[in-house]
């Protein structure tokens, strides 16, 4: 499939699922214009501040998951964080992701299989850390003036506890599910075809490279997950109080930090899933509104919130994407970074 056919199905796949979900929730255009109109710019500046520090946490992760024989300062790592992030929310299918594997390669001199090893890594904490915080509020969350007992809440944040508990052991046993692919591929003699032989060829040096991440660099990570998304959380708090979700809303009853992780984290659990049309619109955004609908939301206000929230989300990377590609190609690996 060539890249303008992708495109174009990116674009309508994001534009039906939007528009599905302003029919389900009633809501006009108008209200998600209103609700960028209404964010104070010094909301946007401060939010625009917490996403700016999300970028040096993520790339001092990435410097601790690369191995000693290949150092990458954690200065350069910065762009090309920023322009990873770009890459894996525009391209559609979450087939962006692979770019953090070409920018290493090209920007630091890392080869494809510890850079691959990096992204599993690294993307399997996020999802771990993402469904750990779902968990811990669906556990926290208790019932408001506006919110109605919700009998499955404590079932579904117990479920996500064991998700989140098999995440990490799939973090720690990346090798070993290598091993296994491998071991399932000789058994069906798919190995002995050129392609099969190439892929097992490229198994093993990932194999290789996922057991070069210790436990203590795979703590490490794991640590430095956790301020990377409470600032996540915060940055989406920030901007959903300022579109007029409050924290303290007579109307709405009472939204505290731990509402707005459940109603953001769901929607952030939307974007994840690989079927999201361009910049990530359309799951995300009825994630939102759904998390946030359960906890008392109009769905109106719900939709145009996370919409708007959304947009200025994706303007954000695009700067800091943009930026990041333009400092890499500014900077070249020398041969003290590996």
């Amino acid at each position: 499939m060539n890249t303008a056919l992708r495109l174009a199905l990116s674009l309508a796949l994001a534009a039906g699922l939007v528009m599905l979900l302003l029919h389900w929730s009633g809501t006009e255009s108008g209200e998600i214009l209103s609700a960028l109109g209404s964010l104070d710019a010094s909301v946007y500046w401060t939010a625009l501040g917490v996403q700016v520090l999300i970028y040096p946490l993520r790339a001092m992760r990435l410097r601790t998951l690369l191995p000693a024989a290949h150092p990458v300062p954690t200065a350069r790592l910065i762009p090309i964080t920023a322009a990873h992030v770009l890459a894996s929310n525009v391209l559609p299918a979450k087939v962006g992701e692979a770019s953090l594997v070409l920018y290493l390669r090209r920007a630091g001199g890392v080869p494809a299989a510890h850079g691959t090893a990096v992204l599993y890594v690294s993307r399997v904490l996020d999802f771990a850390t993402l469904t750990g915080a779902m968990a811990a509020a669906c556990l926290i969350l208790e019932p408001g003036p506006e919110m109605p007992a919700l009998p499955w809440m404590a079932p579904l944040g117990m479920s996500l506890g064991v998700v989140t508990l098999a995440l990490i052991w799939l973090a720690a046993s990346g090798g070993r599910i290598v091993s296994l692919a491998t071991g399932l591929l000789s058994l069906l003699h798919l190995d002995r075809t050129g392609l099969g032989a190439r892929v097992v060829g490229f198994a093993e040096r990932l194999r290789e490279s996922l057991a070069q991440v210790g436990r203590r660099q795979l703590w490490s990570a794991a640590a430095l997950g956790l301020p990377i998304w409470i600032l996540v959380f915060i940055f989406y708090a920030t901007l959903a109080q300022g579109l007029g979700l409050g924290f303290d809303d007579s109307s709405l009853g009472h939204l505290g930090f731990v509402d707005m992780v459940f109603g953001v984290g769901l929607g952030i659990l939307g974007n994840m899933i690989p079927i999201n049309g361009f910049g990530g619109f359309g799951l995300q955004d009825m994630g939102w509104a759904a998390g946030f609908t359960v906890l008392g939301v109009h769905g109106d206000l719900a939709a145009s919130t996370g919409l708007a929230a959304h947009m200025i989300y994706i303007f954000n990377i695009s700067v800091l994407g943009l930026l990041g590609h333009t400092l890499m190609g500014l900077s070249r690996p020398t041969p003290e970074d590996g």
